[in-house]
């Protein structure tokens, strides 16, 4: 709620009220009392890439040695900042801690942002990274968040509100955008980059056209490092189940009265622990080894001047997602093993026929510099991110010999040669409390793409029977603004408007032994303007109301599955024409006494000319389409409690309707084996309608609670945290069918420790009942289908300094 005594931030070089929580002179707990101190031309098609592996140092040396260098340096880092620091600090002795959000643009309290925002806290974050948890692992523990992938930790696809994209393609547009430190990450392969030194995660929810931009129609995912001018550092070790190993650590401070930096890091890495049955030896999948690195250097020569560089690195290296061929018992959604439907499926076991391994590296640098010049901040966000990707695995999940119908042996590979995606956003905020606030900016955004996919005629065999190679080229910018103004002292308005354009272009090339031989081409460009109007209403210094409108908006997608069209090449291109969304959602934000914060939204939206992604079938061949609408509706509930100072507990829920509005809307069904459910087109018995079909990944029910609980001993406390996840039906495809589907899953979390200040030493437990689900399938030829992680355990420790 807004805080209207001034007193409690009566500090030196603070100019703005509690609402806004800070500025860049003063950073401030009132309650603890700390003060921190186009067209893009014509192009040829790309050139042939070989099938070969990223080149560069052996990946398991390379790792060893830069390992062992970075804990040295992290170790070394810690005596030249300044002293330790303690827990994070809490709004009142035992009660619940003031939850600030950056959800638009500036620093405020969760309690008077106008959106249905929800953000993960540090004991939550250190729970689900136990083990090696990847990004994935947010899926449910937010209400209205799903994240789920068939490539594995290297490519998520995020759906909120029930909507996202099941696309498998690397050039795959998404709507829920992913910013990670004011940066827009939009390639699906650098999504997945590691999460380690996080200040804060923010999930928001619903179109944020006017200050994020496109392909958010339906929300964001935001995370902020910690900032170099932080002192202090941390270093943490787990091991666990499969040899599961996770490093992560991080140091930093002021190097001078204007120089600062903070190195952080994290390494995971798990042992091959899925036995593949047809080939030598035992546990050759599923391992992985995976290293992240990020250097900030700060300099701020004034208060009023921050200028920030930032380097990341990400090295990757294991295999690909084990696909579980006729997994699934036919005319059922029930899991079976290898020997046919008379026997007990088993997580460890797999028959694969084909090479199976999975490599990225990524680099990004990045510079944000800030000047305070009184009335207003100016703010520039420069980024470049490039990458390397390779992934090869047995597509049809098994082998010619059974179970099931397996006609031929299927093996490919998708290749990233080259990624860059430069950024570039200027914008400027009021620091203003009092009266009209403002924002506006501009936005630059340039991509350059280039894919190699291959098909091999033998599952081992290196040289391709087929190769598809695309080169997309997308620019984008934008212009935006934003007002808030206190028509009261109790009722503000904001509104914002932003004009986007966007242009793609997807040149495609095929060559092989058989099938069709040749070149296509696709541009695809739009313009749109997207905006909100928002409400808010302090109806008591416990209770804020709000209402919110906006449209939003996802640029115009081209999609190129050439590698098994035996057409022309042209055929093998897609287009979806740019979506729009109208969403309405109103709220109700509260706390009581210190002890209980409770938020509740509603929403509804349109969709309209839907972009969809229709999977896989007998050919294998995903296309783009658009829908006449989906109509959705839904709540979100959250509640955060400490009813003693000792436990704390916390609660969401949602339901999500989101459902097909297109009687015109009819797709091919799976390649072999499925129970379709939905009416077949007449005289058309292959193609079946989707209109009324809830959206892939989309459950209706998400419910995830956590309870923590401490005894003080020492000087420190003996405590238990435990954390759960719910979620109801999903569909794997726009289709419904009798097996590619999962009923329901729950998924439990455990942690049982000492901590004091500085120390914490924990054991865990991931998926403590042992789950068993199906999370995705692959409808090309048979019944395949890939399952959730299994219960993972170990031990932590951490030091703080």
């Amino acid at each position: 709620m807004n805080n209207r005594h001034p007193e409690l931030v009566s500090v030196q070089n603070c100019h703005r009220r509690r609402k806004n929580v800070t500025d860049l002179q003063c950073r401030v707990d009132p309650f603890a009392g700390k003060n921190d101190g186009g067209d893009n031309g014509t192009k040829s098609a790309p050139i042939l890439y070989r099938p070969t592996d990223i080149q560069g140092v052996s990946m398991r040396t390379f790792r060893s040695t830069l390992t062992s260098g970075v804990a040295i340096a992290i170790a070394s880092t810690s005596f030249l900042i300044a002293p330790a620091y303690g827990q994070n600090e809490a709004a009142e002795e035992g009660g619940l801690s003031e939850i600030v959000v950056t959800a638009q643009r500036r620093e405020e309290n969760l309690q008077d942002v106008p959106l249905s925002v929800d953000v993960v806290s540090g004991e939550k974050l250190d729970a689900i990274n136990a083990g090696g948890g990847d990004i994935r692992a947010f899926a449910g523990r937010v209400p209205s968040l799903n994240i789920e992938s068939s490539f594995g930790r290297t490519f998520p696809r995020f759906y909120i509100r029930g909507l996202g994209n099941t696309d498998f393609d690397l050039n795959a547009s998404q709507p829920v955008s992913l910013v990670y430190d004011d940066v827009v990450l939009e390639n699906p392969i650098l999504k997945g980059f590691p999460v380690f030194d996080i200040e804060r995660v923010e999930v928001l929810r619903g179109p944020q056209g006017t200050l994020f931009g496109r392909n958010t129609p339906a929300g964001i995912v935001k995370f902020d490092s910690v900032r170099p001018d932080k002192d202090g550092g941390y270093a943490k070790a787990s091991y666990g189940r499969f040899n599961s190993l996770s490093l992560e650590g991080a140091a930093g401070g002021k190097l001078s009265d204007a120089f600062s930096a903070r190195l952080s890091g994290t390494y995971q890495r798990r042992s091959d622990w899925v036995d593949n049955i047809d080939a030598p030896g035992e546990n050759n999948l599923e391992g992985y080894e995976d290293l992240a690195l990020r250097l900030q250097l700060q300099y701020a020569p004034t208060d009023a001047i921050k200028l920030r560089v930032t380097g990341q690195y990400r090295d990757f290296d294991g295999t690909a997602r084990v696909f579980r061929a006729n997994v699934f018992a036919p005319g059922t959604n029930n899991l079976v093993g290898l020997g046919g439907v008379n026997t007990p499926f088993r997580r460890d076991q797999v028959r694969a026929d084909g090479l199976n391994f999975q490599k990225l590296k990524l680099y990004s640098i990045a510079s944000t510099f800030e000047y305070d010049f009184g009335p207003a901040t100016l703010t520039s966000v420069t980024s470049w991110w490039s990458g390397k990707y390779s992934s090869r695995g047995d597509i049809d999940g098994g082998v010619p010999a059974g179970p099931g119908f397996i006609p031929f042996s299927a093996n490919s590979q998708d290749d990233v040669p080259d990624l860059d995606q430069l950024t570039q956003e200027v914008r400027i905020s009021s620091n203003n409390d009092e009266g009209l606030k403002y924002q506006a900016g501009v936005f630059y955004f340039d991509e350059s793409l280039a894919i190699a996919s291959f098909n091999f005629s033998t599952p081992t065999g290196t040289s391709p029977s087929v190769t598809a190679l695309q080169q997309q080229d997308s620019k984008a910018w934008g212009i935006f603004g934003s007002l808030t103004y206190p028509l009261t002292e109790q009722l503000s308005l904001t509104a914002g408007l932003r004009y986007n354009d966007d242009k793609r272009r997807l040149d495609v090339g095929r060559g092989g032994f058989f099938g069709a031989i040749g070149t296509g081409l696709a541009k695809v460009q739009d313009n749109n303007l997207t905006w909100d109007i928002s409400a808010t209403y302090e109806a008591s210094d416990a209770v804020n109301l709000y209402a919110r409108v906006a449209k939003g908006y996802r640029a115009p997608s081209i999609q190129g599955r050439a590698l098994f069209v035996f057409t022309t090449v042209q055929d093998a291109i897609s287009t979806a024409d740019s979506e729009t969304i109208m969403s309405y959602e109103a709220g109700i934000k509260t706390q009581f006494s210190n002890r209980v914060r409770f938020n509740l939204s509603a929403f509804k939206y349109d969709l309209n000319n839907a972009q969809l992604t229709a999977v896989g079938g007998a050919s294998n061949a995903a296309r783009l389409i658009n829908v006449d609408n989906v109509a959705g509706y839904g709540f979100e509930a959250e509640l955060e409690a400490r009813p003693i100072d000792n436990l704390s507990l916390t609660a969401g829920i949602s339901y999500n309707s989101a459902e097909i509005d297109d009687t015109n809307a009819f797709i091919t069904g799976c390649g072999g084996g499925c129970t379709v459910t939905d009416p077949a087109r007449p005289a058309s018995p292959g193609i079946f309608s989707i209109d009324g079909n809830q959206l892939p990944q989309a459950p209706k029910w998400s419910i995830n609670w956590t309870a923590g609980y401490g005894v003080p001993v020492g000087n420190g406390e003996i405590y238990a945290f435990t954390d759960w996840a719910y979620r109801s039906k999903v569909n794997f495809f726009l289709y419904t069918s009798e097996e590619f589907n999962d009923d329901s899953m729950l998924e439990g979390g455990l942690r049982v420790g000492y901590r004091t200040d500085r120390f914490d030493v924990a054991g865990f437990v991931r998926n403590i009942t042992n789950d068993t689900s199906a999370v995705g399938g692959i409808d090309f030829n048979n019944l395949t289908g890939f399952v959730n992680e299994p219960r993972i355990y170990g031990l932590e420790a951490s030091i703080k300094f």
